[in-house]
């Protein structure tokens, strides 16, 4: 009797749907028009940021020919700008900077959050309501406002907006592991799991944990969407990535003084950026519908 316990506790049944051999949710996703379309958008973005910087050989430094604000043209598709550079390899180039700000703000973010959000939901009341308080002090603050603050303290840079930013988006995973950790923290799985006498961590991480997937999976899609326009606004600004550098918001922010005689210099890097965030925004919105129909997950997040 002991080891059927032990196995019914070790499989939640998140992780059972989860791993389904019908791959039922993967059926729902590929079938979800919204999905489609994002996933679409995001394969090729994923593709151009990973590749394209090697296939096309881009070289931030390269000139094309001396010609200054060529516009767009079979040779150039982006145009050029006002160095005679190949705004589109620059724009992919641009690309792989992006999910490298997006990845490391998403770890980083949904490791603390959960962490945070999990420690909150479990113990004592005075443990979460020390948390809690803090993250509602973050959240007081639009996350790009406060990865601001942050900047004006550590100073501009790549690597400290990216800082910054991991930290602004923490609070809003926290309150949301947190919010469905309360709701299982009495299942009949964790209730025997302390009968058992397991540890709290083994309980938060493997009876909780896996039962929170769909909400933090979720969260993440989204909170990359975010991390990649927070990032171009730091860019603009001069705040993040500094020259020699090419980040999408860099490319913006260069283009916005001849934006009446050469505008591509800007809209295509814009337009970039918005088809990407679109298209994370679609594919969030397609796994909401799939894996959290209850819709614990905010898609109107301030950003």
């Amino acid at each position: 009797m002991v080891e059927q316990h032990t196995t019914s506790l070790s499989v939640p049944r998140q992780v059972v749907r989860m791993l389904s051999p019908n791959w039922t949710m993967l059926k729902e996703l590929a079938a979800h028009r919204l999905g489609q379309i994002g996933l679409a958008i995001v394969a090729i973005y994923g593709i151009l940021a990973v590749l394209g910087p090697v296939v096309f050989t881009v070289d931030p430094s390269a000139v094309a020919g001396g010609e200054r604000y060529l516009g767009p043209s079979l040779q150039y598709p982006f145009g050029t700008d006002g160095y005679g550079r190949d705004i589109f390899a620059l724009t992919i180039l641009g690309a792989r900077v992006s999910l490298y700000v997006a990845v490391v703000v998403v770890g980083i973010s949904t490791t603390l959050g959960i962490i945070f959000g999990l420690i909150s939901a479990y113990f004592s009341d005075l443990v979460d309501e020390a948390i809690m308080r803090a993250v509602d002090v973050l959240l007081a603050f639009p996350g790009i406002l406060l990865a601001l603050v942050i900047i004006a303290i550590l100073g501009p840079g790549l690597n400290r907006a990216v800082l910054a930013l991991a930290i602004a988006y923490t609070p809003i995973m926290t309150r949301i592991v947190r919010g469905n950790a309360l709701a299982i923290r009495e299942e009949e799985y964790v209730l025997a799991a302390k009968s058992y006498g397991e540890s709290h961590w083994r309980i938060l991480f493997r009876e909780m944990l896996p039962n929170l997937t769909s909400v933090v999976i979720v969260q993440m899609t989204i909170t990359f969407a975010f991390s990649i326009l927070s990032e171009a606004s730091l860019s603009y600004l001069g705040l993040s990535a500094q020259p020699p550098q090419v980040t999408w918001g860099v490319l913006i922010s260069e283009g916005q003084s001849v934006i009446g005689i050469a505008p591509w210099v800007s809209v295509f890097p814009g337009l970039t950026i918005m088809f990407t965030v679109l298209g994370l925004t679609l594919l969030g919105v397609a796994l909401r519908d799939v894996l959290d129909p209850q819709g614990e997950v905010n898609m109107t997040q301030d950003i």
